[in-house]
Protein backbone atom coordinates (compact mmCIF):
# COMPACT_ATOMS: atom_id res chain seq x y z
CA UNK A 1 0.00 0.00 0.00
CA UNK A 2 1.23 3.66 -0.90
CA UNK A 3 2.14 5.66 2.19
CA UNK A 4 0.05 8.54 2.71
CA UNK A 5 2.78 10.47 3.16
CA UNK A 6 4.15 10.24 -0.31
CA UNK A 7 0.84 11.02 -2.71
CA UNK A 8 1.68 14.97 -2.03
CA UNK A 9 3.15 17.76 -3.11
CA UNK A 10 6.87 19.23 -1.77
CA UNK A 11 6.64 22.01 0.63
CA UNK A 12 9.21 24.42 0.99
CA UNK A 13 10.01 26.49 3.43
CA UNK A 14 11.11 30.30 2.73
CA UNK A 15 14.56 31.41 4.47
CA UNK A 16 13.05 33.76 6.95
CA UNK A 17 10.59 31.49 8.04
CA UNK A 18 9.96 30.37 11.99
CA UNK A 19 8.39 26.80 12.29
CA UNK A 20 8.35 27.52 15.97
CA UNK A 21 5.53 29.69 15.19
CA UNK A 22 3.32 26.93 13.94
CA UNK A 23 0.15 25.41 15.93
CA UNK A 24 -3.74 26.32 15.77
CA UNK A 25 -6.10 26.45 13.57
CA UNK A 26 -5.31 25.32 9.81
CA UNK A 27 -7.37 27.05 7.30
CA UNK A 28 -7.07 26.17 3.25
CA UNK A 29 -8.85 27.31 0.47
CA UNK A 30 -8.75 27.01 -3.68
CA UNK A 31 -9.50 28.56 -7.12
CA UNK A 32 -12.41 26.34 -7.09
CA UNK A 33 -16.41 27.58 -7.79
CA UNK A 34 -16.64 30.98 -7.74
CA UNK A 35 -13.09 31.58 -6.07
CA UNK A 36 -14.58 31.65 -2.88
CA UNK A 37 -11.65 29.21 -0.92
CA UNK A 38 -8.80 31.80 -2.38
CA UNK A 39 -10.85 34.85 -2.06
CA UNK A 40 -11.56 34.24 1.88
CA UNK A 41 -8.10 32.71 2.80
CA UNK A 42 -6.04 36.09 0.74
CA UNK A 43 -8.43 38.50 2.96
CA UNK A 44 -7.31 36.33 5.92
CA UNK A 45 -4.00 36.52 5.11
CA UNK A 46 -4.66 40.25 4.40
CA UNK A 47 -6.21 41.04 7.19
CA UNK A 48 -4.48 39.55 9.92
CA UNK A 49 -1.27 40.11 8.55
CA UNK A 50 0.18 36.66 8.24
CA UNK A 51 3.73 35.91 7.27
CA UNK A 52 4.57 33.89 4.26
CA UNK A 53 5.94 30.63 5.94
CA UNK A 54 6.83 28.44 2.62
CA UNK A 55 5.70 27.75 -0.73
CA UNK A 56 4.08 24.87 -2.76
CA UNK A 57 6.28 23.53 -5.27
CA UNK A 58 6.42 20.68 -8.35
CA UNK A 59 7.73 20.52 -11.58
CA UNK A 60 4.39 19.88 -12.78
CA UNK A 61 3.18 23.28 -11.46
CA UNK A 62 2.88 26.34 -14.42
CA UNK A 63 5.82 28.42 -14.25
CA UNK A 64 4.43 31.42 -12.77
CA UNK A 65 5.14 34.43 -10.90
CA UNK A 66 1.92 36.18 -9.33
CA UNK A 67 2.65 40.00 -8.73
CA UNK A 68 1.18 41.47 -5.25
CA UNK A 69 2.37 45.04 -4.54
CA UNK A 70 5.42 44.50 -6.40
CA UNK A 71 6.49 41.67 -5.14
CA UNK A 72 6.34 38.23 -7.18
CA UNK A 73 5.07 35.27 -5.62
CA UNK A 74 4.35 31.39 -6.40
CA UNK A 75 0.57 30.98 -6.84
CA UNK A 76 0.83 28.12 -3.79
CA UNK A 77 1.52 29.28 -0.77
CA UNK A 78 1.47 29.35 3.86
CA UNK A 79 0.82 31.61 5.78
CA UNK A 80 1.16 31.83 9.90
CA UNK A 81 0.41 34.17 12.42
CA UNK A 82 -0.13 33.69 16.38
CA UNK A 83 -2.57 30.41 16.63
CA UNK A 84 -3.45 30.33 13.03
CA UNK A 85 -2.21 29.13 9.71
CA UNK A 86 -3.71 29.47 5.68
CA UNK A 87 -3.08 27.32 2.94
CA UNK A 88 -4.06 29.36 -0.22
CA UNK A 89 -3.50 28.37 -4.16
CA UNK A 90 -4.11 31.55 -6.79
CA UNK A 91 -4.33 29.34 -9.87
CA UNK A 92 -6.85 27.09 -11.00
CA UNK A 93 -5.71 23.15 -11.24
CA UNK A 94 -7.13 20.39 -12.91
CA UNK A 95 -9.36 18.07 -10.78
CA UNK A 96 -7.03 15.47 -11.16
CA UNK A 97 -4.68 16.74 -8.89
CA UNK A 98 -7.37 17.37 -6.32
CA UNK A 99 -5.93 14.20 -4.25
CA UNK A 100 -2.64 15.44 -4.04
CA UNK A 101 -3.27 19.20 -2.90
CA UNK A 102 -5.21 17.43 -0.37
CA UNK A 103 -2.84 15.51 1.01
CA UNK A 104 -0.16 18.51 0.80
CA UNK A 105 -2.88 20.09 3.10
CA UNK A 106 -3.13 16.82 5.90
CA UNK A 107 0.82 16.96 5.99
CA UNK A 108 0.97 20.16 6.37
CA UNK A 109 -1.63 19.98 8.82
CA UNK A 110 -0.55 17.34 10.99
CA UNK A 111 3.13 18.04 11.10
CA UNK A 112 2.75 21.60 11.88
CA UNK A 113 0.81 20.61 14.92
CA UNK A 114 -2.62 22.46 14.10
CA UNK A 115 -5.68 21.20 16.18
CA UNK A 116 -8.65 21.65 13.64
CA UNK A 117 -8.29 22.67 9.81
CA UNK A 118 -11.51 24.53 8.53
CA UNK A 119 -11.42 24.05 4.50
CA UNK A 120 -13.19 27.14 2.64
CA UNK A 121 -14.99 26.08 -0.72
CA UNK A 122 -18.31 27.52 -2.47
CA UNK A 123 -21.39 25.44 -3.61
CA UNK A 124 -23.48 26.40 -6.90
CA UNK A 125 -26.41 28.49 -5.62
CA UNK A 126 -30.06 27.60 -6.86
CA UNK A 127 -30.55 31.30 -7.85
CA UNK A 128 -27.72 32.58 -9.92
CA UNK A 129 -28.76 36.53 -9.50
CA UNK A 130 -26.77 38.40 -7.58
CA UNK A 131 -28.05 38.29 -3.65
CA UNK A 132 -27.01 40.44 -0.55
CA UNK A 133 -27.74 37.35 1.29
CA UNK A 134 -26.54 33.66 0.87
CA UNK A 135 -26.73 30.69 3.16
CA UNK A 136 -23.72 28.83 4.41
CA UNK A 137 -23.56 25.37 5.62
CA UNK A 138 -21.14 23.30 7.34
CA UNK A 139 -19.76 19.56 7.49
CA UNK A 140 -17.13 18.24 9.92
CA UNK A 141 -15.47 15.14 10.27
CA UNK A 142 -16.06 14.27 14.06
CA UNK A 143 -18.93 15.37 16.74
CA UNK A 144 -16.97 17.79 18.31
CA UNK A 145 -16.73 19.94 15.08
CA UNK A 146 -20.02 18.95 14.42
CA UNK A 147 -21.00 20.82 17.92
CA UNK A 148 -18.68 23.84 17.21
CA UNK A 149 -21.11 24.58 14.17
CA UNK A 150 -24.20 24.20 15.79
CA UNK A 151 -23.05 26.72 18.06
CA UNK A 152 -21.63 29.28 16.02
CA UNK A 153 -25.16 28.79 13.98
CA UNK A 154 -23.96 27.39 10.45
CA UNK A 155 -26.17 24.81 9.27
CA UNK A 156 -24.88 21.04 9.09
CA UNK A 157 -25.68 19.02 5.85
CA UNK A 158 -27.20 16.07 6.84
CA UNK A 159 -27.54 14.25 3.67
CA UNK A 160 -25.79 14.97 0.33
CA UNK A 161 -22.17 14.76 -1.64
CA UNK A 162 -19.07 17.14 -0.72
CA UNK A 163 -16.54 16.67 -4.48
CA UNK A 164 -13.53 17.75 -4.74
CA UNK A 165 -10.97 18.93 -2.29
CA UNK A 166 -13.18 19.87 0.50
CA UNK A 167 -14.57 16.48 0.21
CA UNK A 168 -11.50 14.40 0.18
CA UNK A 169 -10.59 16.68 3.36
CA UNK A 170 -13.33 15.82 5.30
CA UNK A 171 -13.57 12.10 4.99
CA UNK A 172 -10.23 11.84 5.19
CA UNK A 173 -9.95 13.72 8.39
CA UNK A 174 -13.27 10.86 9.79
CA UNK A 175 -10.80 7.68 8.87
CA UNK A 176 -7.64 9.36 10.40
CA UNK A 177 -9.40 10.87 13.22
CA UNK A 178 -8.72 14.76 12.81
CA UNK A 179 -10.48 17.46 13.40
CA UNK A 180 -11.28 18.61 9.82
CA UNK A 181 -14.53 21.01 8.93
CA UNK A 182 -15.91 22.26 5.73
CA UNK A 183 -17.67 25.79 5.27
CA UNK A 184 -19.15 25.70 2.49
CA UNK A 185 -20.71 29.16 1.34
CA UNK A 186 -23.62 29.15 -1.41
CA UNK A 187 -22.17 30.96 -4.42
CA UNK A 188 -22.54 31.96 -7.96
CA UNK A 189 -19.90 30.56 -10.65
CA UNK A 190 -19.98 33.15 -13.17
CA UNK A 191 -17.56 35.43 -11.60
CA UNK A 192 -15.47 35.61 -8.26
CA UNK A 193 -18.06 35.89 -5.81
CA UNK A 194 -16.41 37.76 -2.57
CA UNK A 195 -19.60 37.90 -1.16
CA UNK A 196 -19.93 34.82 -0.90
CA UNK A 197 -16.43 34.63 0.42
CA UNK A 198 -17.40 37.56 2.80
CA UNK A 199 -20.11 35.04 4.46
CA UNK A 200 -17.63 32.47 4.88
CA UNK A 201 -15.11 34.72 6.77
CA UNK A 202 -17.89 35.13 8.64
CA UNK A 203 -18.40 31.80 9.67
CA UNK A 204 -14.69 31.59 10.39
CA UNK A 205 -14.85 34.44 12.69
CA UNK A 206 -17.96 33.01 14.29
CA UNK A 207 -15.92 29.09 14.90
CA UNK A 208 -12.37 30.52 16.09
CA UNK A 209 -14.26 33.11 18.63
CA UNK A 210 -12.75 36.35 16.80
CA UNK A 211 -12.54 39.28 15.15
CA UNK A 212 -11.77 40.00 11.65
CA UNK A 213 -12.29 43.16 9.63
CA UNK A 214 -13.97 42.73 6.84
CA UNK A 215 -14.77 46.00 5.09
CA UNK A 216 -12.24 45.44 2.45
CA UNK A 217 -14.01 42.07 1.46
CA UNK A 218 -17.22 44.23 1.49
CA UNK A 219 -16.33 46.71 -0.36
CA UNK A 220 -14.46 44.27 -3.13
CA UNK A 221 -18.05 42.52 -3.06
CA UNK A 222 -19.76 45.66 -3.91
CA UNK A 223 -17.73 46.95 -6.65
CA UNK A 224 -17.80 43.19 -8.19
CA UNK A 225 -21.12 42.71 -8.49
CA UNK A 226 -21.63 46.56 -9.57
CA UNK A 227 -19.31 45.38 -12.60
CA UNK A 228 -21.39 42.43 -13.24
CA UNK A 229 -25.00 44.15 -13.29
CA UNK A 230 -22.97 47.13 -15.51
CA UNK A 231 -22.40 43.72 -17.99
CA UNK A 232 -25.41 42.49 -17.64
CA UNK A 233 -26.99 45.70 -18.81
CA UNK A 234 -25.06 46.73 -21.70
CA UNK A 235 -25.42 42.92 -22.63
CA UNK A 236 -29.29 43.85 -22.12
CA UNK A 237 -28.68 46.47 -24.62
CA UNK A 238 -26.79 44.96 -27.18
CA UNK A 239 -28.95 41.89 -27.66
CA UNK A 240 -31.08 41.23 -30.61
CA UNK A 241 -34.96 41.73 -29.91
CA UNK A 242 -37.12 38.43 -29.94
CA UNK A 243 -39.42 37.88 -32.78
CA UNK A 244 -42.90 39.10 -33.02
CA UNK A 245 -45.17 36.23 -32.62
CA UNK A 246 -47.86 38.39 -34.09
CA UNK A 247 -46.05 38.74 -37.69
CA UNK A 248 -48.09 37.74 -40.41
CA UNK A 249 -47.39 33.49 -41.33
CA UNK A 250 -46.39 34.86 -45.33
CA UNK A 251 -43.70 36.45 -44.21
CA UNK A 252 -41.79 34.04 -42.18
CA UNK A 253 -38.99 32.65 -44.47
CA UNK A 254 -39.46 29.12 -45.39
CA UNK A 255 -37.37 26.09 -45.05
CA UNK A 256 -36.49 24.09 -48.35
CA UNK A 257 -35.45 20.81 -47.87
Amino acid sequence: MEDESSTGFPLVLHAEADPSRLGGTAICGFSTVGSVGVIATSHLISALKLDVMGTVLHPQFPAIALIHDSVPKHPVRVYQGEGIGVFTSEIQFPNEKDIYFAETVLQWFTKGGFDRLIVIDGVISNDLGIKEEGELWGVSSNKKGREQLENAGIRGIQQGIVSGIAGYLIAEGERRGLDVTALLAECNPMYPDARAALIAVEGVSELLDKEIPIQDLLDDARNIEERVREAFNRAQKTALPAPNEEDDDDDEVQMIF
